[in-house]
């Protein structure tokens, strides 16, 4: 797993690094940008909508959400992604944060429409993962939903036929979201598969 120097180091290559993946259909980012899709039309279908993106990177998806009138909150824990993402959103609201820690202190004091994580949240482990949607799922606004795109399977079967397909290529320091399973915390979770190794979750308030 990348500590905040190494996704510093990567800050300036990762669009690049995430694009070839995708555009070759392998793991880990086979249907990246059908995921960010998803997610934008989803967030775009109510007009100007107050977001936060946890773990923003580069600002690949919230940079096209600013640019569609959405008001921008964000948290990532490397400053040089910050640096990269608040030059395509100067009017967005970012700040450094490890979010396995939970929320930075300014972003608890709001509440959001959408609150979306892409390709993030895998660096918690799953008891982690429940605490922290329990505790974002009070952040939203009445109606407001939880948007999470990343590596993710519908059951645990699927993912053991990811990570045998990958071989060498696969992750084990990385903690992939299984929707059956997140479902005991969360009975109304929904997940749309997007490709062999992708998928967004949905929770709404």
């Amino acid at each position: 797993m990348l500590d905040k120097k190494g996704f510093d180091l990567w800050a300036d290559g990762y669009d690049v690094s995430v694009g070839l993946s995708d555009e070759k259909n392998t793991y880990p980012f086979a249907g990246y940008k059908t995921v960010l899709n998803s997610i934008y039309r989803t967030v775009l279908a109510k007009p100007k909508a107050t977001v936060l993106d946890i773990g923003f990177g580069t600002g690949a998806l919230t940079a096209k959400l600013y640019e569609q009138g959405c008001t921008i909150y964000g948290q990532d824990f490397s400053a040089r992604m910050i640096e990269l993402a608040a030059a395509k959103m100067p009017g967005a609201h970012l700040y450094q944060g490890d979010f396995t820690l939970g929320l930075a202190e300014p972003l608890r004091q709001r509440r959001y429409d959408f609150i979306i994580a892409t390709y993030s949240l895998h660096h918690l482990t799953d008891p982690q993962k429940t605490v922290f949607l329990t505790d974002l799922l009070n952040r939203l606004n009445e109606g407001g939903r939880i948007l999470i795109g990343d590596v993710a399977f519908e059951t645990r079967a699927d993912l053991d036929r990811c990570r045998k397909t990958a071989g060498d290529e696969w992750d084990d320091e990385e903690i992939y979201f299984v929707a059956d399973e997140l479902k005991r915390s969360f009975p109304t979770l929904s997940f749309k598969k997007i490709s062999h190794c992708a998928g967004v979750l949905s929770l709404i308030r």
